[in-house]
């Protein structure tokens, strides 16, 4: 089965890029989007319906939303989801350095990975 790249993961591989040549201003931004992108897939395959309605209600994902929605799904998936989008937030408030910069994208990565199996599953539980 051919798997598709979420938009958070397309946001990711942007970063790594970004990040190998140096630009770390413009790597720091792609990784807090894979990991806002990776916030929304994952609300909405599980189906978090409160968060659903906000969006619906507000007509947008503001921080206040996507906050709610990463300690409701830390609840769910695990304290990793929380860590991740620590590191997300960190690194789009705070211009670091290429090794902090790094670490922090292993966080963002487990949570990128948990959204595109899901976002793989409920594509290909579609079909």
């Amino acid at each position: 089965m051919l798997l598709l790249k979420s938009p958070a993961e397309i946001y990711f591989e942007e970063a790594d890029e970004l990040l190998e040549k140096g630009d770390l201003i413009q790597a720091s931004e792609k990784y807090y989007k894979a990991a806002e992108e990776a916030i929304k897939i994952l609300t909405i395959t599980l189906e978090l319906q409160s968060i659903i309605e906000k969006v619906k209600n507000e007509k947008e994902w503001s921080l206040e939303v996507l906050n709610e929605a990463s300690f409701e799904l830390t609840n769910i998936l695990g304290d990793f989801v929380l860590e991740a989008w620590k590191s997300a937030t960190a690194l789009i408030t705070v211009n670091l350095d290429k090794e902090i910069i790094k670490r922090y994208k292993e966080e963002i990565k487990k949570l990128v990975d948990e959204a595109n199996i899901r976002f793989n599953s409920k594509i290909y539980s579609r079909g």
